[in-house]
């Protein structure tokens, strides 16, 4: 679940709040799914979970996403399947190869077709311990065509730090995903 961190420090740091006093409409709780290329990208999206910005959003570990592979493709969609099912948005995060990735396109036809919040974030340009920037790569959505012909990609916004990518995201991830639910809520 995704609990914004101002807001959270902010009701810490408020010493005159009890609990009858604490405004729970002003929580907003999420639960995010990260679609990303595991093999170029996974050292990349390890930092945007450690930002700290989202809590309780735990990573597939390598020796799970070993475990699904053996299971098969079959595994792997009813993982995909149950972990978006719980989201509130599916934030695409965008290297080199994302846009190769059948997992991800999977993972961005079942959002859009169950309705759920829809944004991507390039990370090409975070640094990654092993591999450092990569090149920024092609859009993952226009490699989607809706029913009536539209591209995806003309539907969904991509957001593309910059400078300073690590910090644009932790300061900006929360209002990217509030875009993204809205955004779709409307289309």
């Amino acid at each position: 679940m995704v609990l914004y961190a101002v807001q959270y420090i902010n009701l810490l740091l408020r010493s005159d709040l009890t609990f009858n006093s604490v405004n729970i409409n002003n929580l907003i709780m999420r639960n995010i799914f990260y679609s990303f290329q595991f093999k170029n990208d996974v050292m990349r999206v390890q930092q945007i979970r450690n930002i700290g910005t989202i809590v309780d959003n735990k990573p597939v570990s390598l020796s799970k996403w070993e475990e699904l592979q053996a299971g098969g493709d079959s595994a792997i969609r009813r993982w995909i399947d149950s972990s978006i099912a719980r989201a509130s948005c599916v934030v695409v995060l965008i290297g080199s190869e994302t846009h190769n990735s059948k997992w991800v396109r999977y993972e961005i036809e079942k959002a859009w077709n169950e309705g759920k919040g829809l944004v991507g974030v390039r990370i090409h340009n975070l640094s990654c311990p092993r591999t450092g920037k990569s090149a920024k790569g092609q859009n993952p959505f226009s490699k989607v065509t809706l029913k009536d012909g539209t591209n995806l990609s003309s539907k969904i916004e991509i957001y593309d730090p910059k400078n300073d990518t690590y910090n644009w995201i932790a300061n900006n991830i929360e209002t990217v995903v509030e875009k993204g639910i809205s955004c779709r809520r409307k289309l």
